[in-house]
Parts: structure tokens; C-alpha cells; sequence
């Protein structure tokens, strides 16, 4: 199943959530907390709603990225396979790698309930970033989060394994 075929409705038009609650769901989130309440105005009439059923996949594991995705409601899974790799909730990201790279995805994101999914396109992503310098510090301070963790992951490993 391909992404475009998992997701089990799009609502671009007939979006569900107001201008205001999109601005706040993306506040929310440490990538978009300092970034100024007109630019999220602006990213926020960008995003598309998805509705994803429950066991069904957001993204699969190979194909080319270039979105990143917020939950609004629900509950997913990244896997490698099936092995659990982590469990994601309401406000988490997922995707951000792919919104900076168009590299294929390194895991498959499933849905555990019926979900409700922000989707944010790398293009918009970019717009954003070219027109607010405090977008591009968040995603750097992500970055470096995340990479910080993955190092003591790594060392945490390294010890056990003497």
C-alpha cells in the first residue's frame, strides 16, 4: 500500500480545523515556537488535514519524503518491519527529516487508532523558512536535539557492550 492509497481522506477543502486551531497545534510544537503568529497564519492555511483508519500506513519505509506530518488526534507507530520502533501521540511530529531532504523514508509510520494527521510539504516548509529566520533556528535546534540523543544512545550502547 502506497501512502496516497493508506490515507482514507484528504480534506483540503472542507478542512475541519480553523485557521486559529492550526496556528496553536504548530505553537505546540518546539519547531514552531518562536515562529511569529503571522507566519503560522500563513503555514497554518497551508496544510492539508488527513484522516488515516486505524492499522493503516501514513508512510512506508523506501518511498521518496518530502512532507513532514503532525498528529492532531490519535496515535501512531514507526516501525523498521515490524518492529516497534517508537509510539507517537498528540502534538508529535513525524517527517521532519524528509521536509529538509527528499531522501526515501527511513521507516514506515502506521496508524494505531484512527488518526487525524497535519501534513506539511517541503515547498511550504521552504517558503517559510526563507521568510522567517526563527523557522530556521527551530529546525536546527530539532536537529541538534535529536542528534544529541541518538549520540547518547549511541554511547549508552557502547558502555554496555564493554
Amino acid at each position: 500500500i502506497t501512502a496516497f492509497q493508506s490515507v482514507d481522506r484528504t480534506r483540503k477543502d472542507t478542512a475541519m480545523l480553523s485557521t486559529f486551531e492550526r496556528v496553536m497545534i504548530l505553537k505546540s510544537i518546539s519547531l514552531f515556537a518562536h515562529t511569529p503568529d503571522e507566519a503560522l497564519a500563513e503555514l497554518a492555511d497551508r496544510l492539508e488535514e488527513i484522516e488515516v483508519r486505524r492499522d493503516r500506513n501514513v508512510v512506508e519505509k523506501g518511498e521518496r519524503g518530502d512532507s513532514l506530518y503532525v498528529i492532531v488526534r490519535g496515535r501512531v507507530s514507526v516501525l523498521d518491519d515490524e518492529r516497534i520502533l517508537n509510539e507517537l501521540g498528540e502534538r508529535a511530529l513525524f517527517g521532519e527529516l524528509s521536509l529538509l531532504d527528499s531522501e526515501p523514508r527511513s521507516a514506515t509510520v502506521r496508524a494505531r487508532e484512527d488518526t487525524t494527521l497535519l501534513r506539511l510539504d517541503q515547498s511550504a516548509f521552504y517558503d517559510l523558512m526563507a521568510d522567517y529566520v526563527e523557522v530556521a533556528m527551530g529546525t536546527i535546534q530539532m536537529l541538534t536535539r535529536n542528534l544529541r540523543a541518538r549520540t547518547r544512545d549511541v554511547a549508552g550502547l557502547s558502555r554496555m557492550l564493554k
